[in-house]
């Protein structure tokens, strides 16, 4: 899709007309009815054309409340369409609302080739406006049909343009791109069958990441792991017939290194449950999603690999594997030794997602890192605290934990910080070994996430956040469609493109 900001504004109807463009889409705010659109219909439309839009507003009784759309049909006329798009109340209007009006006009005119889009943009930044529209329109006409031997039809939209926005927002256009496409390949990971999405398939795309971005890839097969005492990780691995795959992606910038992140992403292809199997209503035939921390990561290193931010280090790891049920398999009450040599009794195999994340954050934490995020679809009790639209978020470190906020307001997704409370930790305590698994359902995701916090070096700062609940969408919100999301992918990248702000662990 080609998106391109002019500076014509909406008054401007003769340059409008010029435009080319085969739809002309207009937000209005509620209560505001045609006003800020009559000098313009004047001059674009006919009397006849004038008296009967005005009409069919009067019939639709339009509101411009937010979400409402309507659309006027111009035969052998450009723009051929006209379509209004409400905005609610302008005091609610903020970037969030910009990004869920322009997929729904974009979904609007999916039917045609072009659309130019006038949006009131007053009260918001510029740069942050133009991206937010240009990651929204690619975004909300994305459609997965690889596995379709009929697919159906793709949108027709390829060429949008952004009224009211001058040249100086181009980067950023441009960047939305970038970061779109880490999005994509994040959503189309998540959404791939299990017996596509495999270990091995993560790490054939991380190679293929490394070759097209100059990326550096370390990968460690089970016998490496092995040598290395990631007993926990291992663990989960043995039941299925699919060797692990321990992924390390490092992007490098081209000059000095000013700070070093890594990024931990929860790698289980399929969960089975294991021997704690997962029964009836708990959707096993979605677990193909519980690696959607990896595809975040993956995402994200993709959009960094194109836009190659200075100075920041970004170390990307993932710990791949099944968990699967078989001879092998691990049991119920077994105990496993992590590469950190803390003893784990498995008191439930299907909470095996810490397990891998042990081993990997242990991996992460030798690196010296100035800050460490790890991302997990890891429990459904964060699904119950916060739903589907918010992420959980644990961290020892005040600053890491509000520079991530910040960055996932800017990019468009939602987190809630989550207390660290220490107290907790007693549910993990371990008659034989030196903590289990998981503790008493209350409380539950916040009892992973202190599990977690075991195998982090004491003077790292790091932040988990848990995104169960966000990263698959039954009916499709916003800029998602239905199924997964991609969610993730554009906080990193906005984290780090923002400095990847960070302080000392507390």
């Amino acid at each position: 899709m080609q998106i391109r900001a002019q500076t014509i504004r909406l008054e401007e109807a003769g340059a409008l007309s010029g435009l080319g463009a085969e739809a002309l889409a207009v937000g209005l705010f509620s209560g505001e009815r045609i006003q800020p659109l009559r000098q313009a219909l004047e001059q674009l439309l006919s009397a006849a054309e004038h008296d009967a839009f005005i009409k069919r507003l009067e019939q639709r009784r339009f509101k411009a409340k937010a979400g409402e759309c309507l659309s006027f049909e111009r035969l052998g006329s450009r723009p051929g369409t006209l379509i209004l798009i409400g905005l609610g109340e302008p005091e609610g209007f903020d970037l969030q609302a910009l990004r869920t009006a322009t997929a729904s006009v974009c979904k609007a005119a999916s039917a045609l080739p072009s659309l130019a889009l006038a949006m009131p943009l007053e009260g918001l930044a510029a740069p942050a406006a133009a991206r937010a529209m240009a990651e929204a329109a690619q975004l909300a006409l994305f459609a997965d049909q690889r596995f379709k031997s009929d697919a159906e039809p793709s949108s027709q939209l390829v060429d949008v343009t952004l009224l009211g926005l001058d040249a100086a927002v181009a980067s950023e256009i441009q960047d939305a791109g970038s970061i779109v496409r880490g999005v994509s390949l994040a959503r189309e990971l998540v959404a791939a069958p299990p017996n596509v999405a495999t270990p091995q398939h993560l790490a054939d795309i991380a190679a293929q990441l490394a070759h097209e971005h100059g990326l550096e890839l370390k990968l460690l097969e089970r016998s490496d792991c092995e040598a290395l005492g990631m007993g926990a990780y291992l663990g989960v691995a043995q039941g299925s017939v699919l060797p692990p795959k321990f992924i390390h992606l490092i992007y490098r910038p081209s000059g000095p290194v000013q700070r070093r992140v890594a990024l931990v992403g929860k790698g289980l292809t399929f969960d089975s449950g294991g021997y704690n199997l997962k029964v009836a209503g708990s959707q096993i035939e979605l677990m193909k999603f519980d690696m959607g921390g990896s595809a975040a990561v993956l995402g994200a290193m993709r959009a960094i690999g194109e836009l190659k931010p200075a100075g920041v280090e970004v170390h990307m790891i993932v710990a791949a594997c099944e968990n699967m049920i078989s001879g092998e398999a691990v049991h119920p009450g077994d105990i496993v030794t992590a590469s950190n040599g803390k003893t784990i009794e498995i008191n439930n195999t299907d909470a095996e997602g810490r397990l891998t994340l042990a081993d990997a954050l242990v991996y992460a934490c030798k690196l010296e890192p100035d800050a460490l995020i790890d991302l997990a679809t890891l429990t459904g009790a964060c699904v119950i605290a916060l739903g589907e639209e918010i992420a959980g978020l644990w961290s020892n470190t005040d600053g890491l934990a509000q520079a991530l906020l910040k960055a996932g307001d800017a990019a468009g997704e939602s987190f809630w910080r989550m207390p660290l409370r220490s107290s907790y930790k007693d549910g993990l305590k371990s008659t034989h070994a030196d903590m289990k698994n998981t503790g008493p359902r209350p409380g539950g995701s916040i009892t992973a996430a202190l599990f977690l916090q075991d195998f982090i070096q004491p003077d790292v700062a790091w932040a988990h956040l848990d995104i169960a609940g966000t990263v698959w969408s039954d009916k499709g919100r916003g800029c998602d469609p239905a199924g997964a999301t991609g969610f993730g992918v554009r906080t990193l990248v906005q984290w780090l493109l923002d400095g990847a702000v960070t302080s000392t662990a507390t």
